[in-house]
């Protein structure tokens, strides 16, 4: 399959794919032409590639996950390395609602601002 068919049936750009062979998440070989051709269980790997990052998960990782998803088996080293993973996700959540929180008690203070009288001093 070539570049452009893949891109299509997986539903992501070819510049995506460029990436993902750079990331050494697929592979590719060459045309005579040079284009790049790719097996057809490429669409079902980006399809595994984007779900992944959409968990959260660095290249980095997928790489060394994606093979837990052609066995359908983990090892505990990757079960391992997933929990970390959420972890580090709950932890960035909780940063996340932190500085919302911090946020809405900025906008709550501008929001009283505004609705006091021209004129009225704050405090007063």
């Amino acid at each position: 399959m070539r570049i452009g068919e893949v891109a299509s049936a997986a539903g992501v750009s070819t510049r995506a794919l460029r990436y993902y062979e750079q990331q050494q998440l697929i592979a590719s070989s060459r045309s005579t032409g040079g284009q790049r051709l790719y097996t057809p269980d490429t669409v079902e790997r980006v399809r595994w590639i984007q779900l992944l990052y959409a968990a959260g998960l660095s290249s980095r990782t997928i790489v060394e996950f994606l093979p837990c998803v052609h066995t359908g088996i983990a090892g505990p080293e990757m079960i391992a390395r997933l929990r970390a993973e959420r972890d580090r996700l709950d932890d960035h959540m909780r940063d996340l609602a932190a500085t919302r929180a911090r946020l809405d008690s900025v906008l709550a203070a501008a929001e009283f601002g505004a609705a006091r009288p021209a004129g009225e001093a704050a405090g007063v």
